[in-house]
């Protein structure tokens, strides 16, 4: 696994916000990917906490889980079959 879930967690509360339970979803979406081999087989490289952080900089303002659907609705675009990473809905238990 290249994704250390609590420094990922940590990360994701820390840039973007949001509560706990958005970050734990968004966390287990991205071990998944990350254990899936596809973005490495599409992309080219190593699916990290950093990537994560990076590419959900770049998402229009809103909470870890919003950031994250956007990144992957571009992935989805740019290669397909991403939508299976996507956050559909999420228990908050704040």
């Amino acid at each position: 696994m290249f994704i250390d879930p609590e420094r990922l967690e940590r990360r994701l509360q820390d840039e973007f916000g949001g509560t706990q339970s958005q970050s734990r979803v968004v966390v287990r979406q991205a071990v998944d990917l990350a254990d899936s081999g596809q973005y490495e087989a599409d992309v080219g490289g190593t699916l990290t906490a950093d990537v994560v952080i990076a590419e959900l900089s770049d998402a229009p303002e809103g909470p870890p889980t919003d950031r994250w659907n956007w990144w992957i609705g571009s992935l989805e675009l740019a290669y397909g079959d991403y939508g299976r990473f996507g956050v559909q809905r999420y228990q908050n238990h704040e």
